[in-house]
C-alpha cells in the first residue's frame, strides 16, 4: 500500500524534479510553443507551502488541493491540464488514507480521461497525453503480471519516459506548436516531459 505520507513526499520530490529541470523544459518549449513551460511548472512550489493544510486530510484531500492549487497559481494550459489531474485523483480517493497500485491505477486513468475529456488530445498528438497513456499500460500489464509494487511502478515511469521520447517525430496536432505544422516534427513535447517526470518522481518515492 501506498501511504499518505509517501504521497506527500510524491508530491515534494516532483516540485524538486520540476525546480531541477525547469529550464530544460523552457528550452523544449521555446522550440516549439510559448517557452513558458517550465517558468509555468516551477509554480508548482506553491503546492508546498500548503502541505501543512493537509495534515487531518485523506488522500483525496490531498490532491484536491495539490488540483485548486494548480488550477489558479500554474499558468498557459498546464494548470487546467494538471489541475484535472489531480482533483480527478481526488475524486477517486476520497476517504482513503492510503492506496494500493491498482487503486491509484484507477486513480491516474480517471485523470487521464479527465485530460483527454478537457484537452480533446489524444495519443500521437505530441501532448502530454503521449507519456501518461503509456505509463498507464505498463502500469496495467504490470498488475495483470502481478509484479510488485515497485516493478510496477517501474514499469510505469520507463513507459512514460518511452512515451516522452516518441513525441520527438511526430508532428503536434494541439496546442501553439500545432501552428508550426511540420518544423515541430523534431522535437521533444515539453508536456510529455514533465508528466514522465511525474510518473519518475512516484516511482522514485515509492521505491526509494
Amino acid at each position: 500500500m501506498i501511504t499518505k505520507s509517501q504521497l506527500l513526499d510524491w508530491i515534494r520530490r516532483y516540485a524538486t524534479l520540476i525546480a531541477e529541470n525547469a529550464n530544460f523544459l523552457t528550452e523544449l518549449d521555446a522550440a516549439i510553443g510559448d517557452a513558458d513551460h517550465g517558468v509555468n511548472m516551477d509554480r508548482f512550489a506553491e503546492v508546498l507551502q500548503r502541505l501543512p493544510e493537509t495534515a487531518q486530510l485523506d488522500c483525496g484531500g490531498l490532491f484536491k488541493m495539490v488540483g485548486m492549487t494548480l488550477l489558479s497559481k500554474v499558468g498557459g494550459v498546464s494548470g487546467p491540464l494538471y489541475g484535472t489531474l489531480f482533483i480527478r485523483l481526488a475524486a477517486a480517493s476520497a476517504l482513503k488514507e492510503e492506496l494500493s497500485v491498482a487503486e491509484l491505477e484507477v486513480a491516474l486513468s480517471s485523470g487521464l480521461a479527465g485530460i483527454q475529456q478537457r484537452g480533446s488530445a489524444q495519443v500521437g498528438e505530441k501532448t502530454l497525453v503521449d507519456a501518461l497513456s503509456p505509463a498507464l499500460i505498463a502500469l496495467r500489464s504490470a498488475l495483470a503480471a502481478e509484479l510488485d509494487d515497485c516493478q510496477a511502478l517501474n514499469a510505469a515511469a520507463a513507459g512514460a519516459e518511452r512515451g516522452m521520447l516518441s513525441t520527438i517525430p511526430l508532428q503536434a496536432t494541439k496546442g501553439r506548436a500545432s501552428y508550426l505544422g511540420p518544423r515541430s516534427i523534431g522535437h521533444q513535447d515539453p508536456g510529455a516531459t514533465s508528466t514522465w517526470l511525474l510518473i519518475r518522481a512516484l516511482a522514485e518515492t515509492v521505491c526509494q
